[in-house]
């Protein structure tokens, strides 16, 4: 008789020296989601300069065009008053029809932000879309 004995070993678990990558790539494909969705939130359409800023002055042009727009809404071309009607004209008086220079926009900060980009709007409807906002130059940055 011939008898064969099988040796399979212990009845234990033998331990696994590898790493368990399956909880890594799920943190990671969350991590990825959340990546896709707020990073086109996170990207800002239009840049301004904000009432007080660190950011580098810019030079001045030899003859800057200044648009105030005062407390009570009233608009200044330069040192001149203009009715929100009359904009687009003495815009391009002022400009001889130049819509490409640029526009200074001074607000006073008791304006609403509503009526400012009210006048921002306007300024486009009338072809002028080169629009720099002045503030006051700071050291530090406003709360």
């Amino acid at each position: 008789m011939m008898s064969v004995r099988l040796d399979h070993g212990s009845d234990e678990i033998g331990e696994l020296h590898e790493i368990n990558v399956t909880p890594f790539i799920d943190v990671m494909l969350v991590l990825l989601i959340i990546f896709m969705i707020a990073a086109p939130l996170a990207t800002v359409d239009i840049a301004v300069d904000l009432p007080a800023s660190t950011a580098q002055a810019n030079p001045r042009p030899d003859k800057p065009l200044y648009l105030t727009l005062k407390p009570d809404l009233g608009l200044l071309v330069d040192n001149d008053a203009v009715s929100r009607n009359d904009l687009s004209a003495a815009l391009d008086r002022a400009t001889g029809g130049g819509h490409d220079q640029r526009v200074f926009v001074r607000a006073d900060k008791a304006v609403a932000y509503g009526d400012l980009m009210s006048l921002m709007n306007s300024l486009r409807d009338a072809g002028y879309l080169h629009v720099a906002l002045v503030g006051l130059e700071s050291d530090k940055a406003a709360p």
